[in-house]
């Protein structure tokens, strides 16, 4: 029997999976959490097989609980579903850890092969998630960093703070925040250490 957990904060959401997921055979409910911290502590209570994970929750996204949970219990399976494909969601939810990313829209059969299937350790993606994964992987860089945008980085991939990278390259910090801001943008992330890994991954920055 495969115990699930399910994450989200809108209750008729959450009825509606449990009522879904409770008259398949083979799988059980083990219980809700509405938000990313309570997401955290129940399951460290329940220890489930499979967690369905929203993403925008308040107080603890849910990508911030996916890495939290597995930091912990690595043998628990994370499938984000969510409303949102964004690029940036998509990869930041892989590099957390979760094991799918799945939207609202799929179908109940689809949602149930894919519990099964993450819980047998696979990689489960929505078919326009798959899509978007592969043309981000093939896709040339269409713009590239500029020798500031490379140095700015080039600092964080060293570990400074906003502040000492401000200080090493005589700027104000807002003007360092700027500039990631906009290394941000042209590599498709949204925090630091993700755009080192991609800026590293593309050949942007050397080791």
């Amino acid at each position: 029997m495969l115990r699930v957990m399910i994450v989200d904060d809108h209750p008729v959401v959450r009825e509606g999976l449990r009522g879904m997921l409770e008259a398949a055979p083979g799988i059980s409910v083990a219980g809700e959490a509405a938000s990313g911290d309570e997401a955290v502590v129940r399951a460290g209570e329940l220890r489930p097989d499979v967690i369905l994970m929203d993403l925008r929750m308040p107080d603890g996204d849910g990508v911030s609980a996916t890495s939290r949970i597995l930091a912990e219990w690595p043998e628990s399976r994370v499938i984000v579903l969510t409303t949102y494909e964004t690029d940036a969601d998509i990869v930041r939810a892989v590099e957390a850890g979760a094991a799918g990313y799945l939207l609202k829209d799929t179908s109940r059969a689809d949602l149930l092969a894919a519990i099964r299937s993450a819980a047998q350790g696979e990689t489960v993606l929505s078919p326009s998630v798959a899509t978007r994964l592969v043309t981000r992987m093939r896709a040339p860089v269409t713009e590239s960093l500029s020798p500031r945008e490379t140095e700015v980085l080039s600092l964080v991939a060293r570990g400074l703070t906003n502040a000492e990278i401000g200080k090493a390259l005589f700027i104000s910090e807002a003007t360092v925040k700027t500039h990631l801001l906009r290394v941000f943008g042209k590599l498709g992330v949204s925090d630091r250490t993700a755009a080192v890994t991609t800026a590293l991954d593309r050949g942007l920055l050397v080791r």
